[in-house]
């Protein structure tokens, strides 16, 4: 494979620290690297280097002759004076961008519920991030250089911007560096991994779950160094192993090794205890929404929401921006009232709302961290029964990342990272039993995702997760819902039977024919069907559940399947029959989620 682009003893250095010191690499056609590392360690900096934007202090970056590569910087660089068009695709002539079929691709996948000729000023961050990268990816570039892609993208989005770079270039061609903490993303798209520390570059083979499996083979060797790191590096393994055998069956990944690795390891959460726990502290009624509805100046926003939440049960919620996420958990917390139906709250329950914004902090800006948490409480209990920690605030902070030195840190001083981790730790303190996370991933590095979710798995109590991040939901909840068309549905299948409907519900609406025309890649309206009369709507009804039910069997038998495959991964007349008998349960599964599709929109009208 030909050299691309590289990097000799590159040295970095900022008043206050060194960044790199005597870093050496090289980027070859074919490379699809990840770049991960804790926040401040150098990650964009790197990128930065490589890419042309930031001159090192030592050393020197080369590029071959003739390579061309585009940039995604975190900053918004998007001209307010220009359309979406005129951003994407400049003064190129409509039949000139029309007929190349990357640029529809990019603009049908990022920009179709956007105005093609609308101005960017009025545009949303994350309306913005998506311009921006379309802008990037409708050009011709041999190496792709990208600073959190997936910031601001929904699931969808993301699934999206996946695919289109694995098949972007042939294998052996074009080159991938992403700097991003999305997980799921690095494990679908990488095939090397640099993580960043300690002023150096260290190069591990495969995605994400290998990196982990070599990074805890590297920390076993060295166990006397950074021992917290390591057991939540291994709880993560065992996950991966366990829950995500799609991801750990690649070649990369040595399941022999892994499954050595993790025969100690426990469950991440011990199910039963935590529900038990879960019932003591909030007895068995929770927060039931019986037939709600809720309307914002006559649109209808969510329609006959019907979901009694459990003590201990762990939800994640998905949907489409704007489907009604945020209210549907203002119903949860209260602060939203049904215009229609009706909320019941169990006596004992107890809400606490970690949001997307900071502002819970404004109050403690000039204090100390230190003197922040004291106030709360002298001691916090995590756990069950034999596993129960006593933890005191200092060490509550020690495990979320923060430092000695931070503590005498003013809020106000701390990283955006900084901050939403001790939101999170204020909140937590408050011991509610029902735990909403909107958004809680934003500004955390892998490590502190991994341990956030290590504190998540002793939490008992209710938890409701809405996030954009795959990895993260599908990793600390139990079950997924997804709001179509103002309706909750349940998901057996999870994030994959999401992302399947809203294909099918895409297709459908591509299908029929629009209201009026719109704009280039502008998502199409479904022509209204005729009422159902009274027992025309009580058949579909009947039909509609008959067809959920069997969905979420079919989902349990093709997650069996799945984990049949891994332990099958050296027996190949097993393995033919397996993927044979795995295709049939699919094609019946798309077969039902069209017709579930059909029926959900025929008792809509």
């Amino acid at each position: 494979m030909a050299h691309l682009l590289g990097a000799e003893a590159l040295h970095l250095e900022f008043p206050t620290k060194v960044v790199f010191d005597s870093v050496s690499l090289g980027v070859d056609e074919g490379d699809r690297i990840g770049i991960v590392g804790r926040n401040g360690d150098g990650k964009s900096s790197l990128l930065a280097m490589l890419a042309g934007r930031l001159e090192p202090d030592g050393g020197r970056v080369t590029v071959r002759g003739g390579v061309r590569v585009g940039v995604l910087d975190q900053g918004d660089t998007l001209d307010d004076t220009h359309t979406i068009r005129e951003a994407v695709v400049g003064d190129a002539a409509d039949h000139e961008w029309a007929g190349d079929a990357r640029v529809r691709d990019v603009i049908a996948g990022l920009l179709a519920d956007l105005d093609w000729d609308g101005p960017i000023t009025p545009l949303s961050g994350g309306q913005r991030r998506r311009v921006a990268l379309a802008k990037l990816l409708a050009g011709d570039w041999d190496v792709l250089a990208l600073d959190e892609p997936t910031n601001h993208l929904d699931v969808e989005a993301i699934a999206w911007l996946a695919e289109h770079l694995k098949t972007r270039w042939a294998r052996n061609a074009g080159a991938l560096l992403v700097v991003t903490h999305d997980r799921w993303f690095l494990d679908e798209v990488c095939t090397a991994t640099w993580e960043v520390h300690d002023q150096i570059v260290e190069p591990f083979e495969g995605g994400y779950a290998a990196y982990i499996l070599q990074r805890v083979e590297r920390d076993r060797q060295a166990a006397s160094i950074e021992a917290r790191r390591q057991n939540l590096a291994r709880k993560e393994l065992a996950w991966l192993r366990r829950g995500a055998p799609a991801r750990t069956s690649k070649p990369k990944f040595r399941i022999d090794a892994a499954n050595a690795l993790i025969a100690d390891v426990p469950e991440i959460r011990d199910k039963v205890a935590l529900q038990s726990l879960a019932v003591s502290r909030l007895g068995k009624d929770v927060v039931d929404l019986l037939d709600a509805s809720v309307s914002y100046d006559g649109r209808e926003i969510l329609r006959d929401v019907e979901w009694r939440l459990a003590p201990g049960e762990r939800t994640g919620i998905l949907g489409v921006n704007g489907a009604g996420k945020s209210t549907l958990l203002g119903l949860i917390a209260g602060t939203v009232a049904p215009t229609a139906g009706r909320v019941k709250r169990g006596k004992t329950v107890q809400v606490a709302t970690l949001t997307q914004r900071l502002d819970d902090l404004d109050p403690f800006l000039d204090e100390p961290v230190r003197v922040v948490v004291s106030r709360l409480r002298t001691s916090y209990t995590f756990g069950t029964g034999s596993k129960a920690q006593e933890l005191t605030p200092g060490q509550l902070l020690e495990r979320m990342g923060f430092q000695s030195a931070q503590l005498s840190t003013p809020v106000k001083d701390l990283s955006g990272g900084q901050q939403r981790r001790l939101q999170l730790l204020l909140i937590l303190l408050e011991q509610p039993n029902v735990l909403i996370l909107d958004e809680p991933t934003n500004d955390l590095d892998t490590d502190m995702l991994a341990a956030l979710e290590d504190l998540l798995d002793s939490w008992p109590g209710t938890l409701i997760v809405v996030s954009h991040d795959r990895y993260f939901i599908e990793r600390v909840t139990d079950q997924q819902y997804a709001i179509f068309d103002r309706h909750l549905r349940h998901l057996p299948g999870g994030v994959d039977e999401y992302l399947r409907l809203r294909s099918v519900q895409q297709a459908r609406q591509d299908a029929a024919p629009p209201r009026a025309a719109g704009a280039p890649g502008t998502a199409s309206q479904v022509a209204a069907s005729p009422a159902l009369s009274g027992a025309e709507k009580r058949a579909a009804e009947k039909e509609l559940s008959a067809v959920d039910r069997r969905l979420e069997k079919l989902a349990a038998s093709i997650a069996s399947l799945d984990v049949s495959f891994a332990d099958a991964h050296d027996d190949y007349q097993r393995l033919t029959a397996l993927q044979s008998e795995r295709a049939t349960l699919a094609a019946e599964q798309s077969t039902l989620e069209e017709r579930w599709l059909e029926l959900s929109e025929s008792l809509e009208s």
